[in-house]
């Protein structure tokens, strides 16, 4: 339940990222894409992402990680070739949508966090 709960919420962050960034688009059935792009972004981040993070670990380490923001633009392109219904418009608009991606996701899903209470 929690999954698709937080697979929701990237939706949204992805509808709403899709609305205000320019060069992002959703087309069709937007709500579908939307969902439909969160659980690509998702089988994408399980199974692509760890290879990549190897494969580039010389260079994440020469930019003191700053390289993972291009995997993370990438694996966003990547949702982009494989759904036909939403486009990212260059390698810059994806690095943006991949930062905000990641705040917009953090903060709804920091939402879902039920009050902790101290000991």
């Amino acid at each position: 339940m929690n999954l698709i709960l937080k697979l929701l919420l990237t939706a949204l962050a992805v509808f709403i990222l899709a609305y205000f960034l320019p060069g992002v688009t959703l087309s069709g059935d937007v709500y579908v894409n939307a969902i439909i792009v969160a659980i690509v972004l998702a089988v994408l981040n399980v199974l692509v992402k760890p290879i990549l993070v190897i494969l580039t670990l010389p260079i994440t380490i020469l930019t003191l990680g700053l390289f993972l923001l291009i995997v993370n633009a990438l694996i966003i392109l990547l949702a982009d070739k494989l759904i036909d219904g939403f486009s990212v418009s260059s390698i810059w608009t994806a690095i943006l949508f991949s930062i905000l991606l990641s705040i917009l996701q953090s903060f709804l899903h920091s939402l879902l966090n039920e009050d902790k209470k101290p000991l």
